[in-house]
């Protein structure tokens, strides 16, 4: 699992993707996407939880600091910043890694409780979802740094804003769907059921 993380933060940092994420909006959130629905699941299934913790941690807190994150650098003056200012690029880079870290890694140690963990899937999508709607229903072009870039792609400013929100609402549920169905199927397999009263 460590590999396969770092080889889609290889994707994320080292290919053209990283460097078409700073003419297009639309890469940029393919980049995010990347980043927080497949490498830090990846690089949370390499970290398990230590043995002597207990198994269930809350999934809230990892949940509500995860939205919390990925909202606020999607705020278009923190997201022009970010993208104009070297320290603050990397800040939002590790701060989005670091909260969807955590956040999987919290899903992974509920698995015990199956409710549980895909509750919280479906709540992690559920607010992405919505970002990504607002983006492609935004009435006008809200990223400064993305104005005139799309252009030299054929794309208006709006145009690559509404793909982008696009990529977030319905590509992006994939790997959510697909964590999803191998904590269930784990699950199955070793004989869960829900505890009765």
């Amino acid at each position: 699992m460590l590999a396969a993380g770092a080889l889609v933060l290889l994707i994320v940092f080292v290919s053209p993707l990283c460097a078409l994420s700073s003419a297009l909006f639309s890469a940029r959130v393919l980049h995010h996407v990347l980043l927080v629905a497949c490498a830090a699941p990846l690089l949370a299934l390499a970290t398990p939880a230590p043995r002597e913790q207990p198994r269930e941690q809350g999934v809230g807190l990892p949940l509500a600091v995860s939205t919390m994150t990925l909202w606020l650098w999607h705020v278009p003056s923190f997201y022009t910043a970010a993208l104009e200012q070297v320290a603050l690029y990397w800040l939002m880079q590790l701060s989005l890694l670091g909260t969807a870290w955590w956040f999987w890694r919290a899903v992974f140690a509920a698995r015990a409780t199956l409710p549980t963990a895909l509750v919280t899937i479906a709540a992690a999508v559920g607010q992405m979802g919505l970002l990504g709607a607002i983006l492609t229903f935004a009435p006008r072009a809200l990223y400064a740094h993305h104005f005139t870039a799309p252009l030299a792609y054929g794309l208006t400013p709006l145009e690559d804003q509404q793909l982008g929100g696009l990529i977030m609402w319905v590509p992006a549920m994939l790997p959510y769907a697909v964590i999803a169905g191998w904590i269930a199927r784990r699950a199955w397999m070793a004989g869960w059921a829900p505890q009765k009263a």
